[in-house]
């Protein structure tokens, strides 16, 4: 009997607590962000997929199509390629393509570029109904559509 009196005792106790823990939750204001129509503040450490740092003289990527991240890439998932035009002193990127079904956000190429023409970007809204849109991302198309 002492023992079932003990219960009912504490299961109380443990009723109150969380009964007072609600309601001290229940006045402070919400945390919902209403998506679409509210965008998330990305962290600064945030890792979207990779993104080709633009020249802002030119606005054309900085990339010397060196080939070093696609070395260093452990999925293997960046392919570059360039060029060296007329008057030039380095090559420049002709293509780069991202596979991001297979990118594993690890940040390697990013680490290993020489010129820095490499960054995270803060995208975090990439959805899509097919994957084949992820296949083959041309990020040097993305770096020449962007604004400055």
């Amino acid at each position: 009997m002492k023992r079932a009196l003990r219960d009912l005792l504490t299961g109380f106790g443990s009723l109150l607590t969380g009964m007072r823990i609600t309601l001290q939750q229940f006045f402070k204001p919400p945390v919902t962000v209403h998506y679409p129509h509210e965008a998330l503040k990305m962290p600064k450490r945030y890792r979207g997929h990779i993104v080709l740092v633009r020249d802002p003289d030119t606005g054309k990527s900085v990339c010397i199509a060196c080939k070093s991240c696609e070395k260093a890439c452990p999925s293997d998932c960046i392919v570059v390629e360039g060029l060296k035009r007329e008057g030039d002193k380095r090559k420049s990127v002709t293509d780069f393509k991202l596979d991001f079904t297979k990118c594993s956000l690890c940040g390697s190429c990013v680490e290993v570029c020489p010129v820095d023409a490499l960054e995270f970007s803060k995208e975090y809204n990439l959805a899509s109904t097919s994957k084949e849109q992820f296949y083959q991302i041309d990020l040097v198309k993305r770096v020449e559509a962007r604004d400055p």
